[in-house]
C-alpha cells in the first residue's frame, strides 16, 4: 500500500503563487505517472495536469502557462507550482499515482487552496 501525502496549501490572494507538494510513503515512485485534480464546493473533481515517468507533462487548458509540474524521484515528491493564482482556482487538490507496471491508483487526501483578498 501506498500512502500519498499532499501539502502545501493555504490561503493566497489573487496573483499570487503556491507550491502544492505530493509525498509518496514507499518507494518506486519512479514508475508512477502522478496527476493532479482538484474539487471545487459542488463541483466534480477535475484533472488539473499530470507528469508522466518519463517527466513529460500535460495540463488542463485552464492552468496552462500558469501552473507547472515536476518530480523528484529521490526524494518520491511531485510538485505543482501554481503561479497568477485566480479566485476560480479555490479547491482541494488532490494528487494520483498510477503505476505502470500493476496499474494500481493511489489518491492523497487533499490540500485546501483558497484564493481571495
Amino acid at each position: 500500500q501506498v500512502q500519498l501525502v499532499e501539502s502545501g496549501g493555504g490561503l493566497v490572494q489573487p496573483g499570487g503563487s503556491l507550491r502544492l507538494s505530493c509525498v509518496a510513503s514507499r518507494g518506486a515512485f519512479s514508475t508512477a505517472n502522478i496527476g493532479w485534480y482538484r474539487q471545487a464546493p459542488g463541483r466534480q473533481r477535475e484533472w488539473v495536469g499530470t507528469i508522466s515517468t518519463g517527466d513529460n507533462t500535460s495540463y488542463a487548458d485552464f492552468v496552462k502557462d500558469r501552473f507547472a509540474i515536476s518530480r523528484d524521484d529521490a526524494r518520491n515528491t511531485v510538485y505543482l507550482q501554481m503561479n497568477s493564482l485566480r479566485p476560480e482556482d479555490t479547491a482541494v487538490y488532490y494528487c494520483r499515482a498510477t503505476y505502470i507496471l500493476s496499474r494500481n491508483v493511489y489518491w492523497g487526501q487533499g490540500t485546501q487552496v483558497t484564493v481571495s483578498s
